[in-house]
C-alpha cells in the first residue's frame, strides 16, 4: 500500500481538495459531492492468533454492546481453534483522551494482545471541522494506539460512523448534519494515517455506513435509519456494519466449512471443524465445531441483524458454510438442511452454495444463540466491574481488591462461554427435484 504518512499533515489541518490522495469509488448522489474518503487498505492475512485477548474499545456505541457482542460471538463459534477471549471497555460520552487516562488501570492490567478502537464520534464535539480539535484528536488517538502497541498488543484503528440527524441531547452542536459528517469522514482519513504511522491495522466504519444510509433509505424506505433512531448510537443493523468493518481489519476470511458431495458415488467430505459421519442416497450426516453466524428477522427494519446483512457481504465474506454436490443427473435438487429446504439447480450447486445465506433457520441456531446469550451476560458484568467497580467506591478505596474480586465474578461467565460452545450434529439431504 502507498504510504500516507506525507498526507499527514494535509489530511488534519488542510482544507485543500485530497488531490494527492487515492480515494474511495463515490455512488452517484449529490449527497456525496463534497466527501473524499482516503482508500481504506485490504488486508489479506489474519490479525489474530492463537489465546488472543482481545480488548474491545469505544465509547457509548461499544457500551451498547451490540457490534462488540456480534464480535465476540463470532470469534467463538467461527474460529473456536484459536481460543480467543474478549473484554468490551465501552464508556458512555467517552473520547480518545478519556480512554488513554484509564487504559492502564482498566484494560493493561489484563495483557490484552490485541485490541480494537472505536473513537472520533464524541471527539469530533458535533460541531464542523476545525483544525485544532482535529489535532487534538489524532495526538490522543495516536497515543492509545502507541500505548497499547507498547505494552504488546496489536492494534486495529476504527474510525467513527456517521450521524444520521442531529443529536437532541448535544447542547453544544452547530453546523448541518452534512458538516458534521463531512468533520466525521475527515476524521476517518485521519484514523488511516495513524494506522500506517504506527504500523497498526485499519476498520472503515464511516465509509460503509455512510453509504449504507442512502442505499438503506432506497431500499427498504425513508424510516431505516443506519445510524440509528437518534441518529448517533446504531440500531442492529448499523451494529452489523461495524461489526463487519472490524472483523475485516483482524482479517476474518469466513470460510466457516466446505461440505463436498459426490451424488454419483454417494460420497461425501468436509473442511476442518466438520466430520462426516455418514454420507448415502438417502442424506450425509455430520458433526461440526465450528458454526456459521445465525441471524433472523426482517430485511428491511434497522433494528434487525439480518437487514444489515444485505448491506454489506457479511455473510459472503465472514460467514460461509459452503455446499458443493457433482455428479448429479438432474437439473434441479431439493437441499434440505434440518427442517428447512431449499431448491438449487445442478449449475449452482456444483459452483457452491452458502447455506448459512440461504437458511435463516438452520440446525445452528439453537447452539448459536446459547453461545450468544453468555457472550451479552459477560459483556454485561464487564460494564458493571470496569465503571461500576473499578471507578466507583469500592476501587477508588482499593483497586488491586476490587480488580480480584470482580474477577472471580466475571471468571464463571467467561467459561461459560467454553461451555455453550458444543458440538452440532446435523443432516443435509439432497435429492431430486421437480
Amino acid at each position: 500500500m502507498r504510504t500516507l504518512l506525507p498526507l499527514l499533515a494535509f489530511i488534519a489541518f488542510g482544507s485543500a481538495p485530497l488531490i494527492a490522495a487515492d480515494l474511495e469509488t463515490k455512488p452517484q448522489g449529490e449527497q456525496f459531492a463534497k466527501f473524499e474518503p482516503v482508500k481504506a487498505p485490504v488486508y489479506g492475512s489474519l490479525y489474530l492468533k492463537q489465546d488472543d485477548r482481545l480488548a474491545i474499545i469505544g465509547d457509548s456505541i461499544t457500551e451498547q454492546k451490540m457490534y462488540s457482542r456480534i464480535i465476540e460471538t463470532y470469534l467463538t463459534v467461527a474460529l473456536p481453534e484459536l481460543k480467543i477471549t474478549a473484554r468490551q471497555y465501552g464508556w458512555s460520552g467517552e473520547t480518545a483522551e478519556g480512554f488513554k487516562k484509564r487504559m492502564v488501570q482498566d484494560c493493561l492490567r489484563f495483557k490484552p494482545t490485541i485490541a480494537t478502537l472505536c473513537y472520533g464520534m464524541n471527539d469530533h464535539r458535533y460541531k464542523p471541522y476545525d483544525d485544532k480539535t482535529a489535532a487534538w484528536y489524532r495526538d490522543n488517538y495516536g497515543a492509545v494506539a502507541k500505548g497499547l502497541k507498547d505494552a504488546g498488543a496489536r492494534v486495529v484503528i476504527g474510525s467513527p460512523g456517521p450521524i444520521g440527524k442531529m443529536p437532541h441531547w448535544v447542547k453544544t452542536a452547530t453546523g448541518t448534519v452534512e458538516d458534521l459528517n463531512l468533520n466525521l469522514c475527515a476524521f476517518r482519513n485521519i484514523d488511516i494515517a495513524l494506522a500506517t504511522e504506527h504500523d497498526v491495522r485499519f476498520a472503515d466504519v464511516f465509509w460503509p455506513m455512510f453509504t449504507g444510509f442512502y442505499a438503506a433509505k432506497e431500499k427498504y424506505g425513508a424510516g431505516f435509519e443506519v445510524p440509528g433512531s437518534d441518529g448517533v448510537h446504531p440500531d442492529w443493523a448499523g451494529q452489523v456494519i461495524m461489526a463487519y468493518a472490524f472483523l475485516k481489519g483482524l482479517g476474518c476470511d469466513g470460510n466457516v466449512g466446505t461440505i463436498t458431495v459426490d451424488l454419483a458415488k454417494n460420497q461425501a467430505t468436509a473442511s476442518t471443524g466438520h466430520t462426516v459421519t455418514k454420507a448415502d442416497a438417502a442424506e450425509i450426516a455430520l458433526t461440526s465445531t465450528r458454526y456459521p453466524f445465525c441471524a433472523t428477522g426482517p430485511l428491511d427494519k434497522h433494528n434487525s441483524i439480518r437487514s444489515g446483512m444485505t448491506l454489506v457481504p457479511f455473510m459472503h465474506e465472514l460467514s460461509r458454510f459452503t455446499l458443493i454436490a457433482n455428479g448429479g443427473k438432474d437439473a434441479k435438487y431439493s437441499v434440505t438442511w434440518g427442517t428447512e429446504s431449499r431448491t438449487y439447480t445442478a449449475e449452482q450447486l456444483t459452483a457452491g452454495v452458502n447455506l448459512a445465506d440461504d437458511f435463516a433457520v438452520n440446525p445452528f441456531s439453537d447452539a448459536f444463540k446459547k453461545v450468544d446469550e453468555t457472550v451479552l451476560k459477560k459483556q454485561q458484568y464487564e460494564t458493571e466491574q470496569i465503571k461500576n467497580q473499578f471507578h466507583g467506591r469500592a476501587g477508588k478505596a482499593d483497586i488491586e481488591k476490587t480488580a480480584t474480586e470482580t474477577e472471580a465474578i466475571r471468571a464463571p461467565l467467561a467459561a461459560a462461554i467454553a461451555t455453550a460452545m458444543v458440538p452440532v450434529s446435523h443432516t443435509i439431504k439432497i435429492a431430486p427435484a421437480p
